[in-house]
């Protein structure tokens, strides 16, 4: 009998996280959707590594600097780590086809649905498509799971 063991889990920030406003960058405008943070505890408590993988489009399209995401995403840490969760890597996509900040207005392998993110990581750690799951509430993020073989959860929280 095989023994389906979860080792990580990638997890979509807006939406899936935090409530989904438009282009957050704000600590402010930084609420967390309730059970989420329970649920982060309870993977933490279990050993399972948390990876956040997430589109900020709003880069490239000049709503914010990577300084003010970088900003963001490490009050979101420490506020985790504050309530014992532990969040291995942020993995972000600062790119857009429509941007309009000319090193960012591009497609590229990294932006959900595309996996280059998430491949980086899984061969970074010789995890195995049955060792993760992926939980977002965009079909992009349930696309980039399915590119990969790996079990994809959908919320309706977004």
């Amino acid at each position: 009998m095989h023994v389906y063991k979860i080792k990580a889990v990638f997890i979509d920030r807006d939406g899936t996280i935090n409530q989904e406003k438009q282009y957050i960058n704000r600590i402010e405008d930084f609420e967390l959707i309730p059970g989420s943070l329970e649920a982060l505890k309870l993977l933490t408590q279990y050993g399972i590594k948390i990876y956040i993988i997430t589109n900020q489009a709003g880069i490239a399209k000049g709503f914010f600097t990577i300084e003010q995401f970088q900003h963001l995403t490490e009050y979101m840490i420490n506020r985790f780590e504050n309530e014992g969760i532990k969040i291995e890597k942020v993995l972000y996509c600062p790119h857009h086809p429509d941007g309009i900040v000319a090193e960012y207005a591009k497609d590229c392998l990294y932006r959900k649905p595309n996996t280059k993110l998430l491949k980086d990581v899984i061969e970074e750690n010789n995890y195995q498509v049955d060792e993760i799951v992926l939980i977002g509430d965009k079909n992009t993020d349930i696309e980039a799971g399915k590119r990969l073989g790996i079990k994809t959860f959908l919320v309706e929280t977004g």
